[in-house]
């Protein structure tokens, strides 16, 4: 008998629905501008038409494992109220899913940051978590 197989779990951190622009770069230097759908203090998913899909993942071919595609993400978050903090975030592809018609979601796990950006990421990922678990 074949034992069964588990998928990983790719993002084993609590996500935050988090709804704003971000901006993907590949290696040849190519912008890219999406939304986030959520985020983590690993990784990020984010939301994109077919063609934006297409430029970052070549024929919508789902990311294999062990065959990353490098990526950098450029993000704000609200840590100070006055003004957010840009995020910049060396990262690779490693999940892709139709959602709609023209709408793809592609999953990007952080490798580093630069700066602060993961103590940035994190202090954000946990005040809204907190604000979520509190009581009505």
């Amino acid at each position: 008998m074949k034992a069964p197989t588990m998928k990983p779990n790719l993002r084993n951190q609590q996500r935050v629905d988090v709804v704003s622009d971000i901006v993907i770069e590949t290696p040849d230097g190519c912008q890219l501008t999406c939304k986030t759908s959520n985020l983590s203090r690993t990784g990020v998913m984010i939301s994109c038409n077919q063609e934006t899909a297409g430029q970052l993942i070549p024929h919508l071919k789902a990311p294999a494992p062990g065959n990353l595609m490098s990526v950098k993400a450029r993000f704000s978050v609200p840590v100070i109220a006055i003004q957010p903090v840009s995020i910049l975030a060396n990262g690779n592809i490693v999940y892709l899913r139709r959602i709609a018609r023209d709408e793809f979601q592609l999953g990007i796990q952080f490798a580093d940051f630069e700066g602060n950006g993961l103590d940035y990421v994190d202090r954000y990922v946990r005040k809204l978590l907190a604000n979520t678990c509190k009581p009505a």
